[in-house]
C-alpha cells in the first residue's frame, strides 16, 4: 500500500466535509501536510476516475462529485496501490527448485491476501470514514 492511496481518502474526506464550498489543493495539502504536488497528483486521479470536480481560476478549486456512499475504501485501493502487496522478488537461481519458484508461489499468496484486504475495505464506504470523523469532535 502506498501514501498515495491514504492522501486520496484524506483529500476525499475534506471535501465531503465541506460540500457547499470550493477548496483548493493548498487548503488539502495543509491538512495532510504534504506538499501540494502530492496532492494535486492524487487529485488528478481521482478527478479522472469521477470522483470529484474541479473549477480553474479565482474562486476555483475541487468538490466531491459523487455519494459518499458510492464509494468504498477498495474503489480507492485499487484506483492508487493495486498490486502493491505484490513479493518484490530479486532475480533468483533457475537451476534451483526454490529459486525457480518462489516468485510464482509467493505471487499467489499476496494475490490472495489483497483479495482479503478488498473484501475487507468493501466493508467501509467514504460515508463511514466522514462519520467516524464526525463523531469524533
Amino acid at each position: 500500500m502506498n501514501s498515495d492511496f491514504t492522501l486520496a481518502i484524506h483529500s476525499l474526506t475534506f471535501l465531503a466535509l465541506q460540500p457547499d464550498r470550493m477548496s483548493t489543493s493548498d487548503a488539502i495539502s495543509e491538512s495532510a501536510g504534504v506538499h501540494p504536488v502530492r496532492i494535486r497528483k492524487v487529485l488528478s486521479l481521482l478527478k479522472k476516475h469521477g470522483f470529484i470536480k474541479s473549477k480553474e481560476g479565482t474562486g476555483g478549486g475541487f468538490l466531491f462529485a459523487i455519494d459518499l456512499s458510492e464509494v468504498n475504501l477498495w474503489d480507492i485501493y485499487k484506483l492508487t496501490s493495486e498490486g502493491a502487496l505484490q513479493p518484490k522478488c530479486p532475480d533468483s537461481n533457475e537451476r534451483c527448485v526454490v529459486g525457480a519458484n518462489m516468485q510464482r508461489v509467493l505471487f499467489a499468496i499476496f494475490l490472495g491476501a489483497e483479495e482479503h484486504l478488498g473484501e475487507y475495505l468493501k466493508n467501509y464506504s467514504l460515508k463511514e470514514v466522514v462519520d467516524l470523523i464526525n463523531k469524533e469532535e
